[in-house]
Formats: structure tokens, C-alpha cells, sequence
């Protein structure tokens, strides 16, 4: 089945084990942005509260950076459901911490921001795990659902989850709003503990560094994804502004108190849900770089109206349509990246896509925080919906590749199993680790094919670099004019063995052929193994 057959936006929600996850992510995501307005007002009244909140945010986000990608290689070479439940036992146990701290008085804005970098080290931890684990919970068919409804269940979070701290905030004490968020996350391990993991994609038993850099160079080397990357930045830059300055733009601008900081969280909260539930027409109807580009204009029209309007009722309606911007974008980029990745990668790739964003959304607060010291919360909102807008006029310029999660991203075996004699007595198996592994491929191309074969050959060089290759380059024959030989080299035989058995794709297979037809005969292959 096609991914546009897929019946229904809510047919995820009938396999029983994504939807418990489900139900039990959306009562921690509750915690969590309770947490995060519980911890930004109680540094909204100190000295420099502009940038206090601002880094407050960022602390949450900016340890993506540093924990994102070596927990996108751990998601793929070890359970994903316990590396999970791990890392959310522990935040259990920070956010009690936090808590007592707080009941106590003893909570001071140095000890907030650290305790927030932990629960935001830890949830970094986590993300690559969550985000991999979806194609083991629904078919293909229905990724760009179940992304919708993740994203849907993060903004339905942050519909409840901010109007329900600020009510407990009017009544009670920041302590009891991260008590709850502590309390929320044994949602999660009953929910995990239920899970019996049956179709795990990981590949167990590869190293963690070379799986690291297995990684990155797959990011390099494929530019659809790269691409997604980079609309992703150039979208969460100027769009955290609002995430950070909020607090603060409603007590100064708008005279909020806790509850109408929590109302308008809510508003947007509320608009990325009605946003869910248009998605799916919309996104047949309209392709994904339009989609993005009116999800972003959606959302700087929000940005927009907190910096030039002080009316609290209409800034709380225009975020309605400002939420529904937010999950369009988010949505789109997600649906996008998870359909153009394998599985041997996945974990890795979002993890990169991770750092991007979250990395992106946290080191935008911090600047935002610290222009808004400057200029005013007011006039750095304006700037920041300013740069949204030019994001979206660059779209023509550098849009999403239109096959970018269309293409066959099913792991294959194409190849034959290499030929291997006994190197020698003492020697009759090849190490593992034996290394660097140099692989020649010898094509004979007729005169006529010539110019469509180094084409080809180019595509394929990109492919082979993508799974494994960390040097690629391809020679003429003098004395053959017509013999081509490709030439690439693999870190360790297990390396190459990797990229010969688990990382070739429908996709990268039809590139070998398509290079191959244009040869006289089947290409001969050789594999060099360096002697020492």
C-alpha cells in the first residue's frame, strides 16, 4: 500500500501498541510543558527576566547538541525500548529532585537552569529512540499519520499542559507543578515495561564509533536529507524566538499573569491540534514546499502579533492560527525525513535532524534572550517574524527535492557474497577488524555509452560513499581507453561487509544497474585487503 492510500488520520491509534505509547507519551508531555512554564515563572519576576527565561528554554534544548547523535547511534545498535525506559527513570528521579528543591526554597535560578539541562540531557537521550521506533509500530503506509499524530500530541500538551500549570500556579506553588511533571514520566515505563519489542531493526553488535560515523557520512551524502536539514534551521532560528520571549512579552506587553500565560501557550496548543485534524486533506491537495511555506507564514503572523499588539483576547485568537503553522511545519519536515531514511539509519539520521532542531530551537533562545536584553522582547519578536517570512521567500530558491521520501528505501542485497581464499594457514578467515578494505570494480563501456556511463557513475560513487565508502574516485584504462575502473575504500572488512549485506537500498541497487546495462559485460569486482 502507498503511502496516499493510507485510510484514515487516525489509523495508527487502532495498533494497540502505539497507542499506549501514545496515551502514556501525552500524559509526560503534559508534565513536561507544565514543567516548563512552572520553571520560566519562576524566573519571570527577577533582574534581567528577558534573558533569565530565554536561557531557562535553552537549557531545556541545547544539550541535543552535545547527546543527540552519540543517542541516535545507541538507538541503533542497542534495545530502543530499554534504552527509553532508562533515561526516563532517571528524569523521574531529577524531576523530584527539583521539586523538593523547590518546596524547600531552596531553588535559586542557577540550580534551575542546571536541573533543566539535565532533564533536557536526558530527553536528547531519548528523542532519536522515540522518533526510530515509529516504523516498528505502524506500516509504512501510515508514517506520515503516526508523525502527524505524535505531532499532534505534543501540541495537545501544550494545550492542556500550560493552562493546567497555570492554574496550579494560581493556586499552589511551582513545587507542585514539577511534582506533577516527576510523577507523570511512570506513565512512560508502564507503557514500555507492556511493550514486547518483536521487529527490531537494530544493528546489533556494530561499534559505536564507527556507527557514528556510519551516520554522519549517510547525512553527507544524501542530499534530500540534507536538504530537509536545512529548511528545518532556516524555519526553528527565528521561530524559537517565540518559545523563549513569551513569558516575558506577556507579563511586560500584554499585563498576564500566570494563568493568561498558560491561556495563550494553550491557544497555540489548540491551533497545532485543529491543525492535525486538516492535515491530511491539505497535504494532498498542496505539495510539501507550499505546505511548509504557508504553515510558516501562519506561524509569523503569531510572532508577529505579540511584537506589534497589545490586546491579550486577539493575540490569544491569532495564535490559534499561529499553532496550526507550527504543526504544519513540524509535520511536513518530520513526515519527510522519516520516509527518506532507511532502517539501519534512522536512528542515527534523526538524531542529526535533532540537533538541527531542538539544537536550533535552544541555541535560538539564547540569542533571541540576549537580543531581547538589548532591543526589548517587542522589537526582537519583530526581527525574528521578519526572518520567518524571508525564510519562506526562499523556498523557490531552495526547496524540498520533490522524490525526497519517495524514493525505495528498502534494505537489499544486490551483490553476490565476496570471493575469499585462505590467506593462509595461520590465517584462514578474515579478522573482522582487518583493514582498510580497497574495492575495484572494472567496467568495459562501449564509446557510445560513454558520457551517460560516467553520469551513472557519478550517482553510484555518491551511493557507495553514502553506505560505507570513506574514499571514492573511478580511473581509465591508458592502454584500454574503454576500461573504467572504479575504486573505493572501506575502513574494515566488518565495515564492508555492513554496506554488502545491511545498508544497500532499492534505491542505491537501481544506480548500481543503471551503471552496469551500460557496460559489454557484468562487472568484475576485487577486493584488496591492506597487508600488514
Amino acid at each position: 500500500m502507498s503511502v496516499a492510500q493510507s485510510s484514515s488520520a487516525w489509523a495508527p491509534l487502532r495498533r494497540h501498541v502505539f497507542r499506549v505509547l501514545w496515551i502514556a507519551q501525552l500524559g509526560s508531555n503534559i508534565g513536561t510543558w507544565m514543567q516548563s512554564v512552572g520553571a520560566q515563572w519562576t524566573v519571570v519576576h527577577q533582574p534581567n527576566a528577558a534573558a533569565l527565561a530565554s536561557i531557562v528554554q535553552a537549557a531545556s534544548l541545547l544539550p541535543v547538541l552535545f547527546v543527540s547523535l552519540p543517542a541516535g547511534v545507541l538507538a541503533d545498535v542497542l534495545d530502543r525500548r530499554r534504552l527509553i525506559a532508562g533515561a526516563t527513570l532517571a528524569m523521574a528521579v531529577v524531576a523530584g529532585g527539583l521539586a523538593a528543591l523547590s518546596a524547600n526554597g531552596l531553588l535559586t535560578p542557577t540550580a534551575l537552569i542546571a536541573i533543566t539541562f539535565v532533564l533536557g540531557a536526558c530527553q536528547a537521550l531519548t528523542s532519536p529512540a522515540w522518533q526510530a521506533i515509529q516504523p516498528e509500530l505502524v506500516p509504512r503506509a501510515e508514517l506520515p499519520e503516526a508523525a502527524a499524530l505524535n505531532s499532534l500530541n505534543v501540541n495537545l500538551a501544550r494545550a492542556i499542559g500550560p493552562a493546567l500549570a497555570g492554574f496550579v500556579l494560581g493556586l499552589t506553588s511551582p513545587a507542585v507543578v514539577f511534582a506533577i511533571n516527576a510523577v507523570s514520566y511512570l506513565a512512560i515505563l508502564v507503557a514500555l515495561l507492556r511493550w514486547h519489542r518483536t521487529n527490531a531493526v537494530a544493528a546489533a553488535g556494530e561499534p559505536m564509533v564507527p556507527a557514528l560515523r556510519a551516520g554522519v557520512r549517510y547525512v553527507v551524502y544524501a542530499p534530500g536529507v540534507r536538504r530537509v536539514l536545512l529548511r528545518a534551521m532556516l524555519f526553528v532560528l527565528p521561530a524559537s524566538a517565540l518559545w523563549g520571549l513569551l513569558p516575558v512579552a506577556a507579563v511586560n506587553r500584554l499585563g498576564l499573569g500566570s494563568s493568561g500565560y498558560g491561556v495563550l501557550l494553550a491557544a497555540l496548543g489548540l491551533g497545532a491540534v485543529g491543525g492535525a485534524l486538516v492535515l491530511k486533506p491539505v497535504r494532498t491537495r498542496i505539495g510539501r514546499n507550499t505546505l511548509l511555506g504557508c504553515a510558516t507564514v501562519a506561524y509569523a503572523i503569531g510572532v508577529l502579533a505579540v511584537a506589534l499588539l497589545h490586546n491579550a483576547t486577539v493575540v490569544a485568537v491569532i495564535f490559534v492560527l499561529a499553532g496550526a503553522g507550527w504543526l504544519g511545519a513540524l509535520s511536513t519536515l518530520n513526515t519527510t525525513l522519516q520516509l527518506a531514511l532507511p532502517a539501519w539509519v534512522r536512528a542515527r539520521a534523526l538524531a542529526v535532524y535533532l540537533m538541527v532542531f531542538l539544537g536550533g530551537q535552544g541555541v535560538g533562545a539564547l540569542i533571541w534572550g540576549l537580543l531581547a536584553a538589548a532591543l526589548g522582547a517587542s522589537a526582537t519578536l519583530l526581527v525574528s517574524g521578519v526572518l520567518l517570512l524571508l525564510g519562506v521567500a526562499s523556498l523557490p530558491l531552495i526547496p524540498i527535492h520533490a522524490r525526497t521520501g519517495q524514493l525505495d528505501r528498502t534494505v537489499v542485497q544486490p551483490w553476490p557474497e565476496p570471493e575469499i581464499g585462505i590467506l593462509s594457514e595461520a590465517e584462514p578467515e578474515i579478522d573482522p577488524r582487518a583493514g582498510p578494505v580497497l574495492i575495484e570494480v572494472m567496467y568495459q563501456v562501449p564509446p557510445e555509452n560513454a558520457e551517460q556511463f560516467r553520469s551513472a557513475l557519478a550517482r553510484v560513487g555518491v551511493s557507495r560513499q553514502r553506505t560505507g565508502a570513506r574514499r571514492w574516485a573511478v580511473y581509465r584504462d591508458v592502454s584500454m581507453p574503454d576500461l573504467y575502473v572504479e575504486v573505493f575504500e572501506v575502513a574494515t572488512w566488518s565495515e564492508h561487509l555492513r554496506q554488502h549485506n545491511e545498508r544497500i537500498t532499492g534505491l542505491d541497487a537501481s544506480l548500481y544497474r543503471a551503471a552496469a546495462d551500460l557496460a559489454l559485460e557484468p562487472p568484475r569486482t576485487r577486493h584488496l585487503l591492506a597487508n600488514r
